[in-house]
Parts: C-alpha cells; sequence; structure tokens
C-alpha cells in the first residue's frame, strides 16, 4: 500500500472525527525536511485553533503508529482558496472553477493545463483551455489546484 493512501486511511477518520473534512494530505520527503501537510475544511472555515487541535490530534496517532520513519514536519492547514485537489469526487465538485493541472507524463504533448474545470467523465478530468476540451487521464494526474478568481 502506497505511503500517501496509508496515511490517508489512519488519519482521516481523526480529523472527521473531530467535525471536520478531511481534504488531502501532501507528503514532500526530503530527509530532515520532510514535511507531512494535513488539509482540512469546514462548512464555518477553518481557524488556527481549529489546525492547533488537529495537529495534537494527529502527533498523537502519529507517534503511536509511527508510519514515518524519517523526520519530518507536521503541518495542518485549510486548503485556502487555492485549493488543492486530490479526489475525483473534489473534481466533480469543483467543476466550473479554473484549475491548473500537472500531470506525471505528456497527455497530448503537453504536461501542464489551465483552464476551466467542466467536470468528471468516469475516470478523467475534463479541462476546458482555450478553446479545446481536454480529458486527462485521472491516474496521469501529479498536482491540481483552483486558481482564485477574483471579481471588481
Amino acid at each position: 500500500m502506497a505511503r500517501h493512501q496509508q496515511l490517508t486511511e489512519m488519519l482521516a477518520p481523526v480529523v472527521e472525527s473531530m467535525g471536520f473534512v478531511f481534504w488531502g494530505l501532501e507528503f514532500m520527503s526530503n530527509g530532515k525536511h520532510s514535511m507531512l501537510r494535513i488539509f482540512i475544511d469546514h462548512e464555518d472555515g477553518i481557524t488556527v485553533d481549529n489546525c492547533a487541535d488537529v495537529s495534537r490530534q494527529i502527533s498523537s496517532v502519529l507517534d503511536v503508529e509511527d508510519p514515518i520513519s524519517q523526520e519530518y514536519n507536521l503541518e495542518v492547514s485549510s486548503p485556502g482558496m487555492d485549493r488543492p485537489i486530490f479526489t475525483l469526487e473534489q473534481y466533480a465538485a469543483l467543476a466550473g472553477n479554473i484549475v491548473e493541472v500537472r500531470l506525471r507524463m505528456a497527455f497530448d504533448g503537453r504536461r501542464k493545463f489551465k483552464g476551466r474545470l467542466v467536470g468528471v467523465e468516469q475516470e478523467d478530468v475534463v479541462v476546458h483551455v482555450d478553446d479545446n476540451e481536454y480529458l486527462l487521464p485521472f491516474e496521469l494526474i501529479d498536482k491540481a489546484h483552483v486558481v482564485p478568481q477574483f471579481k471588481d
């Protein structure tokens, strides 16, 4: 089982039992500078105190389970306006937003796409870029996030 999936299965129930939405996680392995970033959300927003409370709970679980052998920093955060996108369900819910998507390997001659998120078709994320609609295979997506739009 991949580390990402193992951590998600271990930590999502902790976050959700505290009344928050487990939005996703990122683990960046870089020796002593490794980072585990957990994103939490709530319909009323997220405060610094919420992040601190969740961080304490997650730290306790990680100390007991010890799934990461190297040194790392734990960060708990709101997904923010430029929220990262982790699941097909999130892509579907965020349809209509402008997104940036980076693929692990080139698709149709490119790795980066920025456009309006149309939605999801089976296992593909549909993005409208310029005058083209791309069906990007979910398994090829390395990273994606919403591009905040500000109105005058």
